[in-house]
């Protein structure tokens, strides 16, 4: 999962060149949904007729191949600007497949970023990509299963429910559903996966630890607060539907779904006005989500910096940024289109989650009571925080004892840092 062999230089940006800031460009970008690709492509289009003197070459990479590709790039195939999943950009730094792009982008850009994005972008005080998007988690409830069982979503972070009332309005849910499980969590999307540290990292942020703290996951990872909150999250199993065939909530199977802003389409289709939103539960520290998601950075070894920041500024303007989020439903990552968003604006279906994301911690070294949004760590080491973190997850949902459990994970952890002499 990892390469070690061009670990970062003392300088990150010491192999990039201003260049002429015309020419020819290659930009990278994950081949995903049709709707993305063609608005991407659109984009890159539109970009090239507005700037007669620069022509890109565009390139989509498969996701499955698309990290291995980056990282095993020589400096001459990498491109000039390329599309990174968010949690990986402290290791692409690490690994100079991309370079820090506060020299070459506009101010204006960079500030208009929104908190939680940046927070996720930069490392080491470098700032190494910007985001048109964001995303963020939420309990989605059917309104009418809930008002059967005298439920009432909280209508903000600052009302979520307490890990322990969250428990007991399972009960109560359960009581009322036919299989007594009334709750789902997207088990389907495996814990192992990226999907398990980005939706349940949330349940020790929440109890007020990090995964990662001082540069070490051991006393924080598998501290007594998180092996408590992970046992609580785990105690829900039992009112919980596996939900195999992924529409649990939108059948009507499940009255609250712990799930992200991207399903939202989806449930308003199947549920329409008993469609209802609220914080994940609390479990001593104020209410989290995680936030963050893909981002577009430089190449770390480009030619034509000056170009590609051009690059850069246009796909972090206004009328692109709508464009794109409009085409997929994410939340906006500037803090101007997020206000004018038809979803995520002040008075909007989903401006809950715009208050989540803007109530950004934004890193999980900053934790407070009453702040929401946090970004994965942080960490070239990154690819093993996620694996072992996924690994415990599933055990302790299996019935692995938890202190158990988050202790092996920390110590991988730390042993893949200390092997790696700690990503300097």
């Amino acid at each position: 999962m990892m390469l070690t062999s061009c670990s970062g230089t003392a300088d990150p940006s010491a192999r990039v060149e201003a260049g002429s800031g015309t020419g020819t460009i290659t930009v990278w970008a994950l081949d995903g949904q049709s709707a993305e690709n063609e608005a991407i492509q659109k984009i890159m289009d539109d970009f090239e007729k507005s700037n007669g003197d620069i022509t890109i070459d565009m390139q989509f990479i498969p996701a499955d191949q698309f990290t291995t590709a980056l990282q095993t790039a020589s400096d001459e195939e990498l491109p000039d600007v390329v599309e990174v999943d968010g949690p990986l950009i402290a290791n692409f730094a690490y690994l100079n497949r991309i370079a820090p792009i506060d020299d070459w982008v506009s101010k204006d850009t960079i500030e208009n970023q929104t908190a939680a994005i940046k927070g996720q972008n930069t490392v080491d005080g470098d700032l190494y990509a910007v985001g048109m998007m964001n995303s963020g988690l939420a309990m989605w409830g059917n309104k009418k299963l809930l008002d059967a069982a005298g439920v009432t979503m909280p209508s903000s972070a600052a009302d979520a429910w307490t890990a322990e009332e969250f428990s007991d309005v399972l009960d109560k849910l359960a009581a009322l559903d036919p299989d007594g499980r009334p709750f789902g969590l997207a088990e389907n999307n495996g814990f192992s996966t990226e999907y398990g540290i980005y939706a349940f990292a949330p349940v020790l942020w929440s109890a007020g630890t990090p995964l990662i703290e001082d540069g070490r996951a051991s006393g924080a990872l598998d501290s007594e607060t998180a092996v408590e909150a992970v046992e609580m999250w785990a105690s829900w199993r039992q009112y919980t539907d596996p939900d195999t065939d992924g529409v649990a909530f939108q059948s009507g199977r499940v009255a609250l779904n712990w799930m992200g802003n991207w399903l939202y389409p989806a449930y308003k289709e199947a549920l329409g006005d008993d469609l209802v939103v609220g914080p994940l539960p609390d479990f001593g520290q104020g209410a989290k989500t995680g936030s963050g998601t893909i981002a577009w950075s430089m190449g770390g070894a480009t030619k034509n910096a000056t170009a590609a920041g051009a690059l850069l500024d246009y796909l972090m303007s206004d009328d692109v940024v709508n464009a794109y989020t409009s085409a997929n439903g994410a939340p906006p990552a500037t803090t101007t289109a997020l206000t004018a968003s038809a979803l995520y604006g002040d008075g909007k279906p989903l401006a809950y989650l715009s208050a989540q994301l803007n109530s950004a911690c934004p890193t999980e070294d900053t934790l407070k009571v009453d702040c929401v949004a946090v970004s994965r760590p942080i960490t070239a080491g990154y690819p093993v925080v996620t694996a072992e973190f996924g690994k415990a997850l599933s055990a302790v949902w299996g019935g692995a004892d938890a202190a158990e459990s988050l202790s092996a994970a920390a110590r991988a952890i730390d042993r893949d840092f200390v092997d790696n002499d700690d990503y300097k």
